[in-house]
């Protein structure tokens, strides 16, 4: 790829000096550079204030939702960070490229056109010299026609007449180009097949393909290249049937096309140095040819678009943007020839198959969003009429013989693009006009005449007809019907508002739709009117039976009509009541009915096609433009019809007419509950029709209240995120809910924490207008929403009765509707459904029925109540109160009775509170105060609130008196664990306290018996996960080797650069039991889908039976060894074995298990060895026996094998090997998996601020103590010579061993892994020939203080080596220059250094604490369980055995130490580092964070766009991915940066992963805005980001676009979530509870 780089950049410099620069020469007619610098002094003050950046792929842009004129107008990155909308509310999203930024655009934005950087104040205004314009003027016309020709040019095998001089080589190209429908390993496959070729070259083919359009496979004769492209054609049917397209080109065409296309730049570079060569770029590329027959230059280019391959297509646009668009008068003239060629360049989009984003037709949101473009376009283009006639011409061979729509088995591919010409028409309403010509009416009534045909195409189409006996065998088309309607939504509402922005165009569109419904012939009547008889009313109809003839969802002119007739009555009031609002009614109601009847499982037999669009009907996508308009032209008819006539036509479309007259009765239980169902739909509809006035011109609310009231019935489900809220909000033409107006009143906003998101409650105040029945509701939601408020009045000790709201008062033309409510027809229904339940008879009602029925009082009862207060009892003729009392058998009689019935118990509150309001209507009435009658209501909500005070008070009492309790016997139990922990707090040497208790009696999770720990019982095991770590490393990037010279692993370096971490979850079990589980999850994973991508069957993962916690292993659990010292014998033997003595006797013994191993090999004597400093020459070598031993202990075989077990797990994870039990590296790995678990556990509580014991919870700390118990009797598993060769060479480092190989220097060597693997190592020098001994108590306690004695004064000698070499900070430059300046003592003080050695050997003693404690047992001081750290060295020194002044060591042993630190910083490499020529790691230790993230999330954004990959010169979609570990920036899924690793190819994630986490990956994918977790090279987990918005929600793919900010605890999550070694575990869980269906190849990312 590196070559192929070269080689392009190579020819790119040809071209440029023997072709660009000669025709910029003539350009300027001299020197191009001093020709342009005349330019640029002659135009110092003329600019474009548009800035006309082209979008590529995926680059963010910037809308504001204050100022944009719509949506599509975008700001790019530098143009939004300097202009005012970056304070406004704004969205942020990826373009799909092809579009251009606004930014001094004045019509694209209401304030704020320009950014800093586009001060519009220049001027536009550039005047070429006349012989510089001349000059353009021909070079232009010449190079823009050369173009043209070539990129036009269809001929294969030759050129046109005028190029073919100088044709004389014969050699032709195989071209293949690119197509949508072969995938790339199709494409690779073929190649590979077809010319031979290997997979990377194969590979490099299909990319540029793909990025180009096109590539030449094959150069040679004509017919090698017919033979490859026959080869290639027929491998590639065999895969998917389709051809793939191959060209034969021959080399002088294929040669001129690529320089043509490389013209395309050199012309937006020059364009780009001039206002005026752009001018006269434009008045080339749009002059009229000479030829009047052919179509401009620009118009020839457009309209071969589609032939053209991509890199081509890309070219052309992007000319045209910074041209064409960029001025006003030629954009004008541009989008006149694109209008004119509009249908055939949509012809070409439909039948092309590459992506819309890379066709001209793209360029229509460019142009049809101008405002004054579009009416130009509207009054001159008829643009209107020629969007739809082109949808009309691509949707005709859809049409039935009705000339109605039907889409069964259509092209979806083809269906989708031609849905995309809706957007077009979108466009050109999108700015409704403020002043309207008569031009402008005529055309725009035109295309509105147009659009009903369209509708008309519409209306009625798909038509269903009722199944019976049989269930329908084909499924009918519907989902594009419904795709159309979905499209159509925002226009329809559109066309609407620009009728209604002018009377007479209202008017003429409002007689033109008219027209257009009377000609519509769908579903017509097939019989004569009847008369229908009820309550001594007749109404006169034509009969129709939605159950038995044809029925359409689909009635876009009826529902638009009702939109126009809401307008007249709205904004100019003016009288149509001479229609027949029946008629208009007719098919509304059809289609409510429908509705109810498939809700009562009429129609279940027509299959599941019609329940979706009955969802979809009343789905939030196109409720507004079909069941609210539905809901609407009902509410007209039922305000301009007779009342009784009305709910009589209601009756009959639901087929209930005879039911309520009395003369329908059957025993048929199915007919039954469909009757009741049908009674419940039809009373809910009613409810709909009077209750729903929240609609401008129903009654007096604005939008606002609208929105408002949506949400306060959201609210009432329950508490919602703010997406949720927008999702469940129609959306307007601009994509705006208008939620964020009104959300601040009808709701409080609750912070989200660490994890979930912030949710709004609605305030208590507005739980008033809470509807049951809120038409907006689906059935679910009805009935939680029920269930939420029943609940929360129970609580607040009130009646459950959902009350109706008071509704606004209607519109005057809409109040006749009221009278519904008590009309005849009206009671009489009411009164027959309460009177089958007061009969109770079961099966002619049901509690919905009746719950709907109750609440169509109380909305009568309301409004009457209503009317009655607000005017004089003789001026209210609404009598509902008293219609309903006028009987015998009367509502309110029935009503009474229902009081007692067991069956209604849960409407009891309902029918109470609806009794107390016909008692105070009728105090109203009387003109009696209905005071009395509310004292009881409200005294007893005050009596419950005072009952509720109450118990609050005294639960607050009795929490006061136990906190009382507990406070005052703190210190009793505080003194009482005192007491029983005993006095003796340390845990080194002959003082060692005594371990209080050993591991309790265990359960098994799995077979749930309890057992003791023991040493000869069967093993117990904890489940637990070795990982490679980089969590402590002092030098990111690094990696460690055992190969060559490396002292690695048995030292382990001070930078720490790859630790081995084992963590545990803390579930015991028993090995046997772990076992068969093992073996059972082997088994059954192995025939899951993708189980690889979960755990890693092959290196022992599994999942944790209880927690689900990935894991690799089992450590066993050993029992403690409980020696207890004899304090008097200790101390008798410490007068004799001092530090000198000790290392005397370790040494001798050392050299004679050497001299025994090296006899026992050889069979002779061995070499004089030199005497060292320490040795006498008389110590005998079994000295060291004379201290004490005792046998090892006995553990019974399961324990030993789980041992080998966990071992061999830490061995092959930590050193990425092969499992190898006699490995010699085995022991050494236990070893440093316990200090570097030790270490990372110091590390998290330091960094969470916590104590350094009593802190950690039982799992991490059961955890933390089996693995050091694991590790201190691994040894006994291990060869014992290869343990003591461990030892010797580790005390080499600091003791002098004769013959001991080279070791590292004390600033070489981490001092707690050194310390650790010492005092785990030492019991093998007691192993005698054929005897297996072990140190005893005193011996051990004796070990391990001088060990600890002597690493420790190592790591002080260590800390203040480090401190004086390598680079200072600046604060200490400083202060060294002021003491230099001063004249004051070089050397610094004495308590400077003592602060320094304490900070330093701090994190030391803190690992050395943790580590005693968990292999002895004894208690800490209390001390040390406090969270204060800088008070801590006194506790720790004391229960490490060391003086509170450490460097009192050095006093105590001077004559020993002081020929050791002479030797310790003899080495070369410490001289090296005090003259600052080699690094080494300061102390304590930098402790590593995750890398600092901006607030703002578009500043990490713009670095995003400005991100350049390194392995790549062009400019196409990057995914910017950023390492949170160490803040590099990396180019991910892209074939540019793909490498090999271990000979896989990988991606630059996975290959940076493996250096920087050892494997483990944190990404933030800045332009997906997720986080990417990485664990291996097959496994990884998206991760929500921690940027939340103002709603507390995060914004994957940053779908919303809202502004997002950090949110710091959400980071500390994920950054503990590294920390504490858990993305293995996060990566498994996700994986397995997501359930993953189709493997993501994490290697390429």
């Amino acid at each position: 790829m590196d070559g192929l780089m070269q080689k392009i950049t190579e020819e790119e410099q040809r071209v440029q000096e023997r072709i660009l620069h000669p025709l910029e020469c003539f350009l300027f007619g001299e020197d191009p550079r001093v020709g342009l610098e005349k330019l640029e002094h002659r135009n110092s003050g003329s600019s474009s204030q548009l800035c006309g950046r082209v979008f590529k792929e995926g680059e963010t842009v910037y809308s504001c939702r204050d100022c944009a004129i719509d949506p599509t107008c975008v700001l790019c990155m530098d143009c939004f960070q300097n202009s005012v909308h970056k304070g406004h509310r704004y969205k942020m999203h990826g373009s799909s490229g092809g579009g251009f930024c606004d930014c001094g655009d004045l019509e694209a934005w209401k304030t704020g056109p320009c950014c800093s950087q586009h001060d519009p104040g220049t001027s536009d205004d550039c005047v070429l010299e006349a012989e510089l314009l001349e000059r353009a003027q021909i070079l232009f016309q010449v190079l823009l026609q050369y173009f043209t020709d070539l990129m036009v040019w269809e001929e294969e095998d030759e050129l046109p007449e005028e190029m073919k001089n100088g044709m004389e080589e014969d050699t032709y190209y195989c071209v293949l180009y690119n197509d949508e429908q072969h995938s790339y390993d199709h494409v690779i496959y073929t190649l590979q097949r077809a010319i031979s070729c290997d997979h990377n070259e194969a590979h490099t083919h299909t990319a540029l393909i793909d990025k180009e359009g096109r590539r030449a496979v094959r150069r040679g004769t004509q017919r090698s290249c017919q033979q490859a492209k026959d080869l290639i054609r027929s491998t590639a049917e065999q895969i998917t049937q389709q051809p793939l397209r191959v060209e034969i080109l021959h080399s002088a065409l294929m040669a001129r096309q690529t320089f043509a296309l490389r013209l395309g730049p050199w012309f937006q570079q020059i364009i780009g140095y001039s206002v005026g060569f752009r001018q006269v770029f434009c008045q080339v590329a749009l002059e009229a040819s000479a030829d009047g027959d052919k179509p401009c230059l620009i118009s020839t280019l457009m309209l071969h678009d589609s032939r053209l391959y991509k890199g081509a297509r890309k070219v052309i646009h992007e000319m045209i943007f910074c041209s064409l668009l960029m001025e006003t008068e030629y954009k004008r003239q541009f989008a006149m020839k694109f209008t004119e060629h509009y249908k055939q360049l949509q012809k070409d989009f439909i039948s092309d198959d590459h992506e819309r984003n890379i066709s001209v037709t793209a360029l229509s949101v460019q142009i049809f969003t101008v405002p004054t473009l579009a009416r130009q376009l509207i009054e001159e283009g008829s643009v209107i009429k020629v969007i739809i006639d082109t949808v009309m011409e691509m949707l005709r061979e859809h049409l039935d013989s009705n000339q109605r729509f039907h889409f069964q088995g259509y092209n979806s591919d083809k269906f989708f693009r031609v849905q995309v010409i809706f957007h077009d028409l979108r466009y050109i309403l999108i700015s409704r006009p403020a002043v309207w010509t008569e031009q402008l009416r005529g055309k725009f009534l035109e295309g509105f005449s147009v659009f009903l045909g369209l509708l008309n195409c519409m209306q009625g189409m798909e038509e269903v007809k009722r199944q019976f006996g049989q269930h329908i065998e084909v499924e009918p088309e519907w989902e594009a019907g419904f795709s159309i309607q979905i499209q159509l939504r925002h226009i329809l509402s559109m066309f609407q508002d620009w009728c209604s922005s002018d009377e007479r165009v209202l008017l003429l569109a409002f007689q033109e739709c008219h027209r257009a419904l009377l000609r519509c012939t769908n579903q017509p009547f097939h019989s004569e009117p009847t008369d229908s008889y009820m309550c001594k009313h007749i109404l006169h109809s034509r009969p129709y039976k939605v159950s038995q003839e044809p029925v359409s969802i689909h009635l876009p002119i009826s529902r638009l009509l009702a939109g126009e007739i809401l307008h007249i009555y709205m904004t100019f009031m003016i009288n149509i009541e001479h229609l027949d609002f029946c008629a208009f009614a007719e098919h509304s109601l059809r289609c409510v009915v429908l509705v109810a009847q498939v809700a009562a499982e009429m129609w279940r037999r027509n299959g599941l096609s019609l329940v979706s669009q009955v969802y979809y009907y009343q789905d939030v996508k196109c409720r507004d433009e079909m069941f609210d308009k539905d809901a609407i032209m009902l509410q007209i008819a039922a305000s301009k019809m007779d009342p009784n006539h009305f709910i009589m036509l209601v009756l009959l479309r639901f087929e209930l007419f005879e039911v309520f007259n009395g003369n329908c009765s059957s025993k048929d239980q199915d007919l039954l509950k469909q009757w009741n169902r049908l009674t419940e739909e039809m009373l809910y509809l009613l409810i709909i029709i009077i209750g729903e006035r929240y609609v401008p011109g129903i009654s007096i609310v604005t939008k606002e209240d609208v929105t408002m009231r949506e949400v306060i019935h959201l609210l009432c489900i329950e508490p919602m995120a703010h997406s949720s809220l927008v999702k469940g909000l129609p959306e307007n033409e601009s994509h705006e809910t208008g939620l964020e107006s009104v959300i601040s009143k009808v709701a409080t906003f609750k912070k989200p924490g660490v994890s979930g998101h912030g949710l709004y409650e609605l305030k208590k105040e507005c739980l008033k207008e809470f509807n049951p029945f809120f038409y907006h509701y689906t059935k679910s939601q009805h009935s939680k929403a029920e269930d939420a408020q029943k609940k929360r009045r129970a609580q607040e000790g009130l009646d459950k009765a959902l009350r109706p709201p008071v509704p606004p008062p209607f519109f005057p033309a809409f109040s006749n509707i009221v009278w519904l409510l008590s009309c005849d027809v009206f009671i009489h229904v009411l009164r027959r459904v309460l009177q089958r339940a007061v009969e109770e008879r079961s099966s002619l009602w049901s509690e919905a029925m009746i719950q709907r029925a109750l609440h169509l009082l109380g909305q009568a009862l309301i409004e009457e109540k209503t009317q009655l207060e607000a005017s004089n009892v003789e001026e209210v003729t609404f009598d509902f109160s008293h219609k309903a009392r006028n009987h015998n058998k009367s509502l309110f009689h029935f009503l009474s009775k229902m009081k007692t019935l067991p069956s209604l118990e849960a409407q009891k509150d309902m029918i109470n509170w609806l009794l107390q309001m016909f008692e105070i209507v009728k105090c109203l009435r009387e003109k009696s105060s209905p005071t009395a009658l509310c004292e009881s209501v409200q005294d007893r909500k005050r009596k419950a609130e005072a009952a509720k005070l109450h118990r609050q008070k005294i639960m607050a009492q009795m929490s006061a008196m136990q906190k009382n309790f507990i406070e005052t016997h703190k210190m009793l139990y505080d003194n009482v664990n005192a007491m029983e922990l005993g006095e003796r707090r340390v845990a080194v040497g002959p003082q060692q306290g005594v371990c209080p208790a050993d591991w309790e009696a265990l359960t098994c999770i799995l077979c749930q018996e309890e057992q003791e720990v023991q040493a000869q019982a069967p093993a117990m095991v904890l489940t637990a996960c070795v990982q490679r770590s980089t969590v402590l490393t002092q030098y990111r990037g690094r990696t460690l080797s055992t190969k060559g010279k490396s002292s690695y692993p048995l030292f382990m370096p001070p930078d720490l650069a790859v630790g081995t971490h084992t963590g545990s979850c803390g579930h015991v079990m028993h090995a046997t039991c772990w076992q068969k589980y093992f073996e059972a999850v082997q088994n059954t994973t192995r025939n899951r889908l993708h189980a690889e991508m979960i755990i890693d069957l092959e290196n022992g993962e599994y999942m944790c039976p209880l927690c689900k916690s990935l894991c690799n292993t089992v450590v066993p659990l050993i029992p403690m060894q409980l020696n207890k010292l004899n304090y008097e014998s200790a101390e008798l033997v410490g007068q004799v074995l001092t530090l000198p003595r000790w290392i005397q006797i370790v040494l001798a013994r050392i050299k004679g298990l050497r001299a025994a191993q090296e006899a026992g090999k050889s069979g002779s004597e061995t070499a004089k060895e030199e005497t060292g400093f320490f040795e006498d020459g008389q110590t005998d070598f079994r000295s060291i026996l004379s201290f004490g031993v005792q046998p090892p202990p006995k553990y019974s075989s399961s324990i030993t094998d789980m041992l080998v077990v966990c071992a061999t797990t830490v061995h092959r994870v930590g050193l990425q090997t092969a499992p190898n039990e006699v490995c010699p590296h085995v022991p050494v790995m236990t070893w440093n998996t316990c200090a570097y678990t030790i270490q990372a556990t110091d590390n998290m509580l330091q960094e969470e601020g916590k104590a350094l014991f009593g802190s950690l919870q039982n799992r991490q700390l059961a955890g933390l103590k089996a693995v050091v118990q694991f590790s201190a009797v691994q040894r006994l598993k291990s060869s014992q010579t290869i343990i003591q060769k461990h030892f010797r060479d580790m005390l080499a480092a600091l003791l002098p061993l004769p013959n001991a190989e080279e070791t590292p220097s004390i600033l070489e060597i981490d001092y707690f892994h050194f310390l650790v693997g010492l005092v785990l190592s030492i019991p093998a020098l007691y192993q005698e020939e054929n005897v297996d001994l072990q140190p005893s108590a005193i011996s051990t306690a004796y070990n391990h203080l001088h060990l600890v004695h002597l690493v420790t004064m190592a790591h002080i000698l260590q800390v203040l080596l480090s401190s004086q070499g390598g680079e200072e900070e600046e604060e200490a430059r400083a202060a060294a220059a002021l003491y230099s300046t001063l004249s004051l003592r070089a050397s610094v003080t004495g308590s400077m250094i003592a602060e320094r050695v304490k900070r330093g050997v701090l994190p030391f003693l803190r690992c050395a604490a943790l580590f005693f404690n968990c292999l002895t047992g004894v208690p800490p001081p209390e001390e040390l369980s406090s969270t204060s750290s800088e008070s801590l060295l006194p506790y720790l020194c004391s229960y490490l055995a060391l003086p509170c002044n450490l460097f009192q060591l050095f006093q105590d042993h001077r004559d020993t130490v002081t020929p050791l630190i002479q030797r310790w910083c003899g080495n070369g490499a410490i001289s090296k580092v005090l003259k600052g020529e080699m690094s080494t790691v300061r102390y304590p230790r930098n402790r590593n964070r995750l890398i600092n993230l901006p607030e703002d999330y578009s500043i990490l954004l713009n670095q995003a766009s400005h991100f350049k990959c390194p392995k790549s010169s062009d400019d196409e979609r990057k995914h910017p991915t950023l390492c949170l570990f160490c803040g590099t920036m990396l180019c991910s899924q892209s074939p540019c940066c793909q490498v090999q690793l271990d000979g896989e190819e990988v991606g630059a994630c996975t290959a940076h992963a493996a250096t920087c986490g050892a494997g483990v990956g944190m990404f933030l994918r800045v332009r997906e805005c997720e986080i990417v977790l990485m664990a291996s090279r097959t496994r990884g987990s998206t991760y929500p980001a921690p940027y939340l918005d103002d709603y507390g929600e995060t914004d994957p793919q940053l779908g919303r676009g809202n502004p997002l900010h950090l949110c710091p605890e959400r980071y500390r999550k994920l950054h503990q979530l590294w920390q504490q070694h858990c993305i293995l575990e996060e990566i498994a869980r996700s994986l397995e509870v997501h359930n993953v269906m189709f493997a993501f190849e994490w290697q390429m990312l």
